[in-house]
């Protein structure tokens, strides 16, 4: 429990970054699980979830490691994908 003014703002000033930050990584996932999906428009998800990867990055949500280990197995997944058709 928050002792002083300063540490209750901080406090409240913590919570809503947590859901700010989880709503953006819940967005990276559900993105995710759409470009896995595959059909037709898979490339072009595959570059708005890179660029919200990058962004994700930038803001320290995710490390960078993670996310480019994460957009090189999608970007292999749909030139694999590419190549069966």
């Amino acid at each position: 429990m928050a002792n002083n003014k300063s540490a209750e703002k901080r406090h409240r000033q913590s919570q809503k970054a947590r859901l700010h930050n989880r709503a953006i990584r819940s967005a990276i996932r559900t993105q995710i699980k759409q470009v896995e999906a595959g059909g037709e428009t898979a490339p072009e998800q595959l570059r708005d979830l890179t660029s919200l990867i990058d962004r994700a990055v930038k803001k320290d949500l995710i490390h960078k490691n993670t996310a480019a280990r994460k957009k090189s197995r999608l970007a292999k997944m749909i030139n694999k994908s590419k190549e069966a058709n």
